[in-house]
């Protein structure tokens, strides 16, 4: 399944079935998750996702596990340098 497959709603599970979140958004390596109005959103990335069938996205690691990966910051933009300046350093 490709990422852009993704829709809002469906529900995020660890690997152990507990359910981590909903679907809010999907990014081009990442699934935003919304967990309620306590708790921060996660930006998951595409490596943690092992399958997903009937509109349920089950993550490679435990609920717990996933909580304690630091997912709440937006991630960078990708293979994108620093620094622009690296783009014409030659090595």
């Amino acid at each position: 399944m490709r990422m852009t497959d993704l829709k809002a709603g469906w529900a995020i599970v660890g690997n152990d079935g507990h359910p981590l979140g909903t679907v809010q958004a999907v990014g081009q390596n990442y699934v935003l998750a919304s967990r309620g109005r306590l708790a921060p959103h996660l930006y998951v990335p595409a490596s943690a996702i092992a399958n997903v069938e009937r509109q349920v996205v089950h993550l490679n690691l435990a609920k717990r596990e996933a909580e304690q990966m630091g997912w709440e910051e937006p991630p960078r933009e990708p293979d994108a340098p620093e620094d622009s300046d690296l783009l014409h350093r030659h090595v």
